[in-house]
């Protein structure tokens, strides 16, 4: 791994941002230990096999997120490209732990470091724990979704690593990508990270799969910004890039 990323660094993050879930699923399995142990047959075994159910795609989500941030490349930022000596704007949504590696492994990158986090919009509270443990890299800039802060033309490359997926707002979202679009450079490209709501999420992450959106939704969006796709890259089964061009169809 590049940068000073720490063993079990991605699924420890995770317990600790989102300790509040774990503490509801001990709580569900001992009171339904406890209604079990009152029940008779068959009706005691089928409260048991609910616990164990539950227990066990806790269990698989965090086996999965251990995969996905502590033993894959993903952190290797291959999909990325070569960035040294290229214009980059990095914008995440409030926890940024790409630029410090962005920065290590590319030292002559030129690069911009944005945040579109809104207290008044992003409530989620795994956010918050995030930004109190982990201060923002220096020399971020505070941008808006719908106005980024940046010239026309700007950057070689424009990068969103498991950020774009808070804007909730279908059309928020596809303003958002407009601006990416606007302060891409014509011959750069803009590399958008992200979980699917697919069939190997949802083997992951059960219900929380509908945190994320599904390929078609990001094409119709990609599409209504006028970004033409690329090329698309599996860093496991569990995440996909899309590589976009801001030389759009329509252009």
């Amino acid at each position: 791994m590049v940068g000073q990323r720490k063993r079990l660094e991605g699924v420890l993050n995770i317990i600790r941002f989102n300790w509040h879930q774990y503490i509801i699923v001990l709580v569900i399995l001992v009171i339904l230990i406890t209604i079990g142990s009152f029940l008779t047959q068959p009706f005691q075994e089928l409260v048991f096999l609910a616990g164990m159910l539950i227990l066990l795609t806790t269990l698989i989500s965090l086996f999965v997120s251990y995969y996905v941030y502590d033993c894959s490349d993903l952190y290797e930022l291959n999909f990325v490209g070569k960035l040294d000596q290229q214009k980059v704007l990095n914008i995440n949504a409030g926890f940024d732990e790409i630029s410090a590696l962005m920065r290590a492994k590319y030292p002559d990158i030129k690069l911009t470091i944005a945040d579109f986090y809104n207290p008044d919009f992003h409530t989620e509270v795994s956010i918050k724990r995030a930004r109190k443990r982990y201060s923002p890299q220096r020399g971020t800039i505070q941008v808006e979704t719908t106005a980024l802060s940046f010239p026309n033309d700007e950057f070689d490359k424009t990068i969103s690593i498991f950020s774009a997926h808070e804007i909730r707002n279908q059309e928020e979202r596809i303003c958002f990508l407009k601006e990416l679009r606007r302060v891409s450079k014509r011959t750069g490209e803009i590399i958008i990270t992200e979980h699917l709501r697919d069939i190997p999420n949802f083997l992951a992450y059960s219900i929380g799969f509908l945190h994320f959106y599904s390929r078609r939704s990001w094409i119709n969006c990609f599409e209504v910004a006028d970004l033409k796709l690329i090329r698309e890259i599996k860093t496991t089964n569990f995440v996909t890039t899309f590589v976009l061009s801001p030389h759009g169809t329509k252009s």
